[in-house]
């Protein structure tokens, strides 16, 4: 059996898969470093853990538990959010694969080091056990450098100071479940707490809308999507780095705009003038951001929707296409969100390889 996990900041998830990489049994510790719970299947349970280690210690206990041991695992894969430009592939983890997922950090303070966390907690309890990572930002690699480049001095490029993409996880499981149906000009929309659309040429990324960072984009649950930089300054200047960074990563949004919350369905039920704004502004961000990557495309043969919102929303879903309704009659295709399966099946292939 097959351990993936996404390891967030306080938030531990994990997911089991057997050898015909069918999901055994998936949970996840939230709260970390505290008072928190922990979700294995359909029990839930309080806990409390100081850290990462702490909660794998009780998912490993609770999968001890429904029978599932130790000796079982053949392996732990993990997401990890940024892998720049070196790390492009998915990767067995060796000293020298985890200098360079460390080396990376700069580019995703917020997100690269939760990923080494779960990496060293796997360590701490399951030493000998092989373990692998796979990279969001790896299905956007190959994107040419005119629609990575920011127009900057070389210096600042060459610092890594670019557009990388993420959720790329996500699409490249899209892709996968298309398989030979897949249209060859695809403008795939993950619709979700964190918000990007892609433009997938013959299976390949050639634009999106997430650049160096996840902050960019259309309006996400809790991030501001697009904004200029010269108002990052000003923010930045007025409240200081880290609460400008608080702001626009976890204040902002839909959360920002409505002043009521990040969730969307909680947002559609509200008759406040505030929360339809806040919908609208979503909406209409997305369907901005679509018009520039079908452009990119040259035109688009069929839309897809994934993530929370994408694939449960069906009011969203149809205020986007109303809006798109210029394009014509094209197919729409509601794809499940399958990123664990997608990581699965990377540290499956790496396992096998000779």
């Amino acid at each position: 059996m097959l351990l993936v996990l996404n390891t967030g900041s306080s938030s531990l998830k994990l997911a089991v898969f057997n050898a015909a990489l069918d999901l055994v049994v998936d949970g996840n510790v939230s709260g970390v470093g505290g008072q928190g719970r922990m979700a294995l299947g359909e029990t839930k349970t309080d806990v409390t853990t100081s850290n990462h280690g702490e909660a794998l210690d009780c998912l490993l206990k609770g999968l001890r538990a429904r029978g599932i041991a130790m000796s079982d695992i053949t392996g732990a894969a993990h997401r990890v959010v940024h892998g720049g430009r070196r790390l492009t592939a998915p990767m067995r983890i060796t000293p020298e694969a985890l200098a360079q997922i460390k080396a990376m950090v700069p580019l995703a303070p917020l997100h690269n080091p939760p990923a080494l966390a779960g990496i060293a907690a796997v360590t701490a309890k399951l030493p000998n056990l092989a373990q692998f990572a796979s990279f969001d930002t790896a299905f956007h690699a190959a994107q040419p450098d005119v629609a990575t480049a920011y127009a900057l001095p070389r210096a600042q490029r060459d610092a890594g100071i670019r557009r990388y993409g993420f959720h790329g996880l996500s699409y490249a499981g899209m892709v996968r479940q298309f398989g030979d149906k897949l249209p060859r000009r695809l403008l795939a929309l993950h619709l979700g707490a964190g918000v990007s659309l892609c433009a997938i040429k013959d299976g390949r990324s050639i634009a999106t809308s997430m650049g160096y960072s996840p902050l960019s984009g259309p309006t996400m649950a809790t991030r501001t999507g697009d904004i200029d930089g010269m108002a990052v300054l000003r923010i930045a200047q007025e409240l200081g780095f880290d609460a400008a960074t608080e702001l626009l990563n976890k204040q902002s949004g839909l959360l920002g705009l409505s002043g009521i919350t990040a969730d969307m369905r909680a947002l559609l039920s509200d008759p406040s003038p505030d929360a339809a704004f806040a919908v609208e502004h979503f909406v209409y961000s997305v369907v901005h951001q679509a018009g520039g990557l079908i452009a990119a495309l040259e035109g688009v043969d069929a839309i897809a929707f994934t993530g929370g919102i994408g694939e449960n929303s069906a009011p969203i879903r149809e205020r986007i296409m109303a809006k798109l309704a210029w394009l014509g009659d094209l197919p729409v295709h509601i794809i499940p969100a399958d990123e664990e399966r997608q990581i699965a099946i990377d540290a499956t292939s790496l396992l096998q390889a000779p």
